[in-house]
């Protein structure tokens, strides 16, 4: 079976597919990786086979080209508060819905604009090559729509393979359900538009799979999957985050309560965006000094000189590899990225989200619902609220067998060689009996 597989052009995205794509090619399948030219080098680092797609720009250069495109009205909408979105993030079953009007504004200033910006510029040579190699699946990672079009206009089987708690499907439903509660005349979809007209160029009409794929790939144990599909396939969380070195001081076991506090790593070539200032991070760090831990804090560099001194309990370090600490630790504090959230999970660590991301409400209400951990804005991130809250993550034994109870889950969950062997024949159903290409 041949697999393309498509990353948003982002290195943790693609990041995100490495180890699904490995166990493919270990299954005997023939497997590789388009994305736009910067990823090349980490596609090639991971031991597999990449092909260019899109423009030859590195990640720096992109975002000053997407700061220039960006509306003044998109910029506005990503500082505004969530009011009003409420309901995406509720889960209990008889949640409201988004309105009309609140349906549209996130996808046409938020979702639109930049699924646009990824996904044009590789559209025209991503279908050049399906046409040539004729895969039998496309894997494309959430919000890689590309992957979906070129799967079409060659009839591939294609699925979307999610990299957090899936709420562009909660999104996307809400809109339609909006949608067809208004009149004919006001009934816009720029999201089917744009889709519709790429697709219409390969002869291919919309339907919603070029949305949502023909079939859904989750990487997160039931609780985080609050709309749950008879089109969705688990898989375990197996983290994968480029090359690493352990460094010494992991080599024996934490003499005291190892916590991680960290805010994102620097995997895009770009500076991270702390969700905390300085000086709030300098208050956190003097509540917390009396705590007996280990609080292993990692910042950038130039954050790091800035912060100067800190407690005799902290260790102050410039990246660590996830999988490698996190199973020493007994918390962690993070800002909701999906790599220091999906680790801590599979290693049943009680976790405190200090969230900025889109998503960070439903995985904070997922972590609640199943009393493994906290969440708070960075508004709420003082000193005495962090202090407060790592004493209950570190003293709570409900808490804690919670955390477990969901890293036993996340291990009890199909691991991708055993997805790898389901894939061959889901995508044999969906291509009606055509001839897969030989493994």
């Amino acid at each position: 079976m041949r697999v393309l597989v498509v990353p948003f052009p982002w290195k943790t995205h693609l990041y995100n597919l490495v180890p699904l794509a490995w166990s493919l090619r270990t299954a005997g399948h023939e497997v590789r990786v388009a994305g736009w030219p910067d990823l090349l080098d980490a596609v090639a680092g991971a031991g597999l086979t990449g092909l260019g797609v899109g423009p030859g720009e590195t990640p720096t250069v992109r975002r000053q080209r997407d700061r220039r495109q960006t509306s003044d009205r998109a910029a506005a909408a990503r500082r505004a508060p969530r009011q009003g979105l409420e309901p995406l993030f509720d889960l209990r079953p008889d949640r409201a819905r988004l309105s009309w009007e609140q349906a549209c504004g996130v996808f046409d200033d938020l979702v639109l604009p930049q699924a646009r910006r990824s996904n044009d510029p590789m559209m025209e040579d991503l279908v050049a090559v399906a046409r040539a190699w004729r895969p039998d699946l496309v894997l494309w990672g959430a919000k890689a729509f590309a992957g979906a079009v070129a799967a079409a206009a060659v009839g591939a089987a294609h699925a979307r393979v999610l990299y957090s708690v899936d709420v562009y499907t909660r999104l996307r439903e809400d809109f339609l359900h909006a949608k067809a509660r208004q009149p004919p005349h006001r009934r816009a979809d720029a999201m089917r538009d744009w889709l519709a007209g790429w697709a219409a160029r390969y002869g291919v009409e919309f339907c919603e799979d070029l949305v949502n794929g023909q079939f859904t790939i989750a990487p997160f144990p039931e609780a985080f999957r609050p709309d749950a599909r008879p089109t969705t396939l688990p898989v375990q969380f197996v983290p994968y985050n480029g090359p690493a070195v352990v460094p010494g001081w992991l080599a024996g076991p934490p003499r005291v309560p190892r916590v991680l506090m960290t805010f994102g790593d620097v995997a895009d070539d770009g500076p991270v965006r702390l969700p905390l200032p300085l000086e709030r991070v300098r208050e956190i760090l003097g509540s917390v000094a009396g705590l007996e831990m280990e609080l292993v804090l990692a910042l950038p560099p130039d954050a790091r000189r800035a912060l100067g001194e800190v407690p005799g309990n902290t260790r102050l370090v410039e990246s660590v590899p996830l999988s490698e600490v996190l199973p020493t630790c007994s918390a962690v504090v993070h800002h909701g990225g999906t790599w220091s959230f999906g680790c801590a999970l599979r290693h049943g660590v009680p976790q405190l989200l200090i969230g900025r991301a889109f998503d960070a409400p439903l995985k904070s209400g997922c972590l609640d619902r199943a009393g493994a951990g906290m969440a708070m804005t960075p508004a709420q991130a003082d000193g005495p609220a962090v202090r407060a809250a790592l004493v209950r993550l570190l003293g709570d034994a409900a808490l804690r067998a919670n955390a477990r109870r969901l890293g036993e889950e996340v291990l009890a969950m199909p691991a991708p060689n055993d997805l790898a062997h389901t894939l061959r024949e889901v995508v044999a159903a969906h291509r009606g009996g055509a001839a897969l290409a030989p493994r």
